[in-house]
Order: C-alpha cells, then sequence, then structure tokens
C-alpha cells in the first residue's frame, strides 16, 4: 500500500487542500469538516485502496480498512499549514451537534456495565419478590438491594471519571472534587442549612445526579490549566490540586449544583402548570420529556412533589403514572433493538437494559440504546406521550411511591377506585406495545458502525509479551532486527523474565535453545518472539518453557521463563523482539514506542493486505 499517494488522493478527492477546515482520526475512521461538501467526490474516494466506504453528512467520514493511522499520519505531514487554521471556522457552522454527541457518549457509555448491572441486580431481586421467593423485610434481600443501588447512587463519582478522562486532566482529582459533594457530613451540614462565607447553600441531593458532576469537572478542566501556567513548577504538584479543591467545591455548591437542580424545578414549575391547565395532557407531555430529565438527574426535582401529594391525599395522579409509560416504552424500544441490531455488544446491552427498564430502572436503556440513537429516541417519546396520555385521560393514580414497572404495578390498586388498576395496565401495554413496534420498524442500524466493525474485525492486535518499555526495533543492537524488519515489529527492554503469550495461538516453532520462539495466530500471522541478542549461544539455564511445540495457548499465558537478573550480571543484552515474520501478507502498526507498558496492553496492530 502506497500510504503517501492514497493521502494525496484522498486530500484530491475531498475538493483539495484549500477546502479541508479540520480533519480528525476517530477508530478505524478519518473525518474531514469541509468548507464545501459539494465538491467530495465519492466514488473517486470509495475506489482508493483502503477505503471501505465514505459518509457525507455534516462531516465527511472515510473509513479506511487497514493501516487507517499510518493514512492519517500521512495526512498530518501533507496537510502541516492547517494547524494555523484548523479551528478557524469562518463564523459558520462547526457542527456542535457532532462534537456533542461525542462528548456525551464518551462520559455514559462507559459507565454502562456497572449501572446496567446494578439495575439487574435490583431487577432480579424485585422479581424474586414478586414471585414470592424471597421476602423484602429479609436482612440478606435489604443489604443485596443497597449493593444494587450503589452504582446509581455513586453516579457523580462515575461520571466525573469518564468526564476526566475525556477531558484529559487528573482524574483522582476530579473524583475528589466530585466525591466531596456525596460526603455524609456534607449531606448532613446542607439540611441544616449550611453557609460558605455567609452565603446559604442550597440543599441539594447530589447522589444520582450527574449534571453537576459534568459541570464541576469542565470546570476543573479550565482552571486546572490556569493554575498550571501560574504555579511555580517545585509547587504545582500539589498546589493545583490544593486550590481546585478550595475554589471549586464551594463554587459547585453554590452554583453549579442548584443550577442543574433549579432546572429540574423551572421543568417541572412548567409541567405543573400545564396540568392545571390542560389537565391529562401534561401527563402525556411529562412522560415524553422524561426521556432527558431522566438522563440529567432533572426529574428529582418532581419527586419531592409526588412524595408530599401521596401523603397529603393519598394518591398521585402526574409523575408516576408518566413514569410508568416512560419505563415501559423504554423497555420496548430496548428490545426492539435487541431483536432487529447485528451488533453483539449492542444486542446483549439492549436486551439487559429492556429487562431492567421493564422493572423501572431506566438508566442503562438510556445510556446505552435511547439517547444515542434518534430514531429509537424518537419511538420512544411517541409511545411515552400516548402511554402517558392515556393514563392522564382516564386519571390513573398511584398510591405508593415506588418506581413503576411490572414488579411494582401493584402500586396502582385501590379498592376505591376498581378501574384504576385496568386502566393502568392498558398504559402499560399500549406503551410497550407502540414502542416496541415502532422502533422495529424505523430503527437502522449506523452504516459507519456497520463499515468500522469489518475494517476492525480485519485487524488482529497484540498486546505486549511482558512489563517493561517498548523501543523501535531501530534502537536494538543487532544489526539484523534493526535494519531490515525496522517496520515489522518492536523491541521491549524487559522489567520482568516471564514472557506472555501476547495473542491466541499455536506453537508452531520452539527453539531448542528456547530464547526464542514462532507463535502463529488463526488469521496465519507469524510472531517471533526472541528473548535477549545474541542469546543463541547461552545455556539452558537462563531459559525454561512451559510449553512445547505445537501447543494451542491462550493470551497471557506464560511462555517461557528467563533469569533476567542473571543474564544483566553476565553482560548480556536482554531485550526482547516481537515481530513479524511473514512480512509479505501484513501491515504492521506498532504502538507505544518509547512508553512503558504492561501486558495488557497493545504494541502491535496487523492487518492483511489484500489479495
Amino acid at each position: 500500500m502506497d500510504v503517501k499517494h492514497t493521502a494525496t488522493q484522498i486530500i484530491k478527492y475531498v475538493g483539495g487542500k484549500k477546502n479541508i477546515r479540520h480533519f480528525e482520526y476517530y477508530a478505524t475512521r478519518l473525518l474531514f469538516t469541509l468548507k464545501d461538501n459539494s465538491l467530495i467526490n465519492i466514488a473517486k474516494l470509495e475506489a482508493l485502496d483502503r477505503v471501505i466506504g465514505v459518509e457525507k453528512s455534516d462531516q465527511c467520514q472515510i473509513i479506511i480498512g487497514n493501516g487507517s493511522l499510518s493514512i492519517y499520519d500521512e495526512l498530518l505531514c501533507q496537510l502541516s499549514d492547517l494547524s494555523d487554521h484548523q479551528q478557524d471556522i469562518d463564523g459558520q457552522d462547526k457542527h456542535w451537534g457532532a462534537d456533542l454527541l461525542d462528548f456525551v457518549m464518551s462520559i455514559f457509555q462507559p459507565l454502562l456495565p456497572a449501572v446496567a448491572s446494578g439495575s439487574i441486580l435490583k431487577a432480579a431481586l424485585l422479581f424474586t419478590s414478586m414471585l414470592g421467593l424471597t421476602n423484602t423485610s429479609n436482612a440478606t434481600y435489604q443489604l443485596l438491594y443497597v449493593v444494587a443501588g450503589a452504582p446509581l447512587y455513586l453516579l457523580p463519582i462515575l461520571v466525573a471519571i469518564t468526564t476526566a478522562n475525556k477531558l484529559k486532566v487528573n482524574q483522582i482529582v476530579a473524583v475528589s472534587l466530585v466525591g466531596a459533594l456525596l460526603l455524609p457530613e456534607l449531606t448532613t451540614m446542607l439540611s441544616e442549612g449550611a453557609k460558605f462565607m455567609g452565603v446559604g447553600i442550597e440543599n441539594v441531593p447530589y447522589a444520582s445526579q450527574v449534571l453537576p458532576a459534568i459541570l464541576a469537572v469542565l470546570l476543573y478542566a479550565e482552571f486546572e490549566q490556569f493554575l498550571i501556567r501560574v504555579s511555580p513548577k517545585p509547587l504545582r504538584t500539589f498546589f493545583a490540586p490544593m486550590m481546585s479543591l478550595l475554589f471549586i467545591v464551594p463554587f459547585t455548591l453554590l452554583v453549579l449544583g442548584p443550577f442543574g437542580y433549579n432546572m429540574g424545578s423551572v421543568l417541572s414549575a412548567g409541567i405543573f402548570w400545564l396540568y392545571g391547565h390542560i389537565g391529562w395532557l401534561a401527563v402525556a407531555i411529562l412522560a415524553a420529556l422524561l426521556p432527558f430529565m431522566v438522563v440529567t438527574g432533572m426529574h428529582k426535582a418532581i419527586v419531592p412533589y409526588a412524595s408530599a401529594t401521596l401523603t397529603k391525599t393519598g394518591s398521585e395522579l402526574l409523575y408516576l403514572p408518566a413514569s410508568l409509560a416512560h419505563n415501559i416504552s423504554e423497555a420496548g424500544a430496548s428490545f426492539a433493538v435487541a431483536l432487529k441490531t447485528k451488533d453483539p455488544h449492542l444486542k446483549s446491552t439492549a436486551l439487559f437494559a429492556g429487562i431492567s427498564a421493564l422493572f423501572g430502572f431506566t438508566e442503562p436503556a438510556l445510556y446505552g440504546v435511547t439517547m444515542f440513537n434518534q430514531r429509537v429516541l424518537y419511538g420512544v417519546m411517541t409511545s411515552s406521550f400516548i402511554g402517558g396520555g392515556i393514563a392522564g385521560f382516564f386519571t390513573v393514580k398511584a398510591f405508593t411511591l415506588l418506581s413503576p414497572g411490572i414488579a411494582n404495578i401493584r402500586m396502582f390498586i385501590n379498592r376505591g377506585h376498581a378501574m384504576n388498576f385496568t386502566w393502568a395496565l392498558v398504559a402499560l401495554a399500549a406503551s410497550f406495545v407502540i414502542s416496541f413496534i415502532m422502533v422495529l420498524v424505523i430503527y437502522k442500524e449506523d452504516k459507519i458502525s456497520e463499515a468500522v466493525k469489518r475494517a476492525q474485525a480485519s485487524e488482529t492486535t497484540l498486546n505486549s509479551p511482558l512489563l517493561g518499555k517498548v523501543i523501535a526495533l531501530s534502537d536494538v543492537t543487532d544489526k539484523i532486527f534493526s535494519s531490515s524488519m525496522v517496520n515489522k515489529g518492536i523491541a521491549i527492554i524487559p522489567e520482568n523474565g516471564d514472557l506472555l503469550a501476547p495473542i491466541d495461538g499455536v506453537i508452531s516453532i520452539l527453539f531448542p535453545t528456547q530464547n526464542a520462539l514462532v507463535l502463529t495466530t488463526e488469521d496465519g500471522a507469524e510472531i517471533l518472539c526472541h528473548i535477549g541478542v545474541d542469546t543463541v549461544q547461552l545455556s539452558s539455564s537462563y531459559f525454561s518453557s512451559d510449553i512445547k511445540q505445537g501447543d494451542q495457548v491462550k493470551q497471557g499465558q506464560r511462555l517461557i521463563h528467563f533469569d533476567l537478573e542473571k543474564m544483566k550480571q553476565d553482560g548480556h543484552d536482554t531485550t526482547v523482539i516481537c515481530l513479524l515474520t511473514n512480512l509479505e501478507d501484513y501491515e504492521v502498526e506498532p504502538h507505544n514506542i518509547s512508553r512503558k507498558v504492561v501486558t495488557s496492553q497493545a504494541v502491535l496492530t496487523l492487518m492483511p493486505n489484500e489479495q
């Protein structure tokens, strides 16, 4: 593959250098923000070597099969003079929508394993209780229910981690800033009317809230840069974190935290006003808005109203019926996506999110399915509106403050309201069926995602075979390795004496001296792992193998142990070389050069050449 030629042709067919405002690399995609999208020649781009597909929307997205990072590096060279005006958008559309979606996805998608596991455990506990298999007053049940609630309770801290990771700031400091909001002592102080420098602090419940956490870390990211610029180098390590705690936590308590919560209060006030003027239709509107309110935590502003109404009148007919419609709509949409998608990861996510939502816990569905696909979101909002409208029109009332779902459906039963439960079931059924059918019809897989999956599926990633510092083959003292094979592998200066399998495969060759082996992957790539330079003459006392030729091995399995300290003491070069031997079949992309790595980090990507 002529990387330079391919990069030149890409520039040409997106309209030339003068048409490019900005470009970036993401996974196997090259993303171009252009001045005039009409200048894109899609047919010519798709005919280029290694280009799998092209998608033109706000950005021109070019999906590269093999060697995408190499092409990006070449583009950086050819477009080096673009850097001065990359951010100059001439006052036109800055495609903030795409950037916002990327930011939101980066924050919420990593939360799914924790949030989904807690929600599924809660759903399982409620299901066993519904079947009479467990007693909710049982100490074990209560302990497990509290444990299941931990991911949602600690959601601000989890969001602080993912936001800090996205913004490339210190995660530990970010967690400290946000974690302060959840301290029991602070919660007590806020409930008793705490003040800061004479200014009263609003009592905001920060548990499960995401907006204050995101705003706090965003502020910290900017504040940290300022502190690094102004603080002396000897003091920088502790001065910046200390000043961040001193400034950002009080500012969050006084401004950022109440801002998000009060936004929910304003929205709630609007819903209450609508309910007073248009009655049942307000239930439908609230149900349709709940996806946005729940994902930001603004729905918590309505909970005190629901609790107070239940205490005063014994029933509630706005928030809880709307929540029933929304929760079940999320379930229906998630099940539809699970049935239709071809992505095994999304199928699994959507299935468990649907089960969780069915029991009243919608966070996995929102963070994993709904908020990142407009068609799913439209389906959920439409079905929530209709289901909420049915509940509102027939004045469905809730008689207990619980999260509405199939396990808690009894919250709508009351002897004095014979038809209330029936209409609650009708609203539930309508929400589920409409959501399921609508999403099943309108949901479509992202073409870009499909192309990316095909590109990524063709690549093979090798993890580091041992702990140490990665260096380029050109830096190895052995001239054979450092010259003819310079672009076909990496070398590692080891910090321990255990050589692990960098990938699943078969030991096709084990040298008699046990200082080297060849591992053949399932795709046919032949990986040579060679311990030390000029070690073929060393005695077997330096090396001991845990495997034999022909063995099937798994990634991370120990293959050879070598006496690192003895080799150093005897003056031998201990550099471990890892490279591809069937050079004609693959392109090789090294990673983490000049960095210390552990065995879970990638050091090579192999990309098969097209035949």
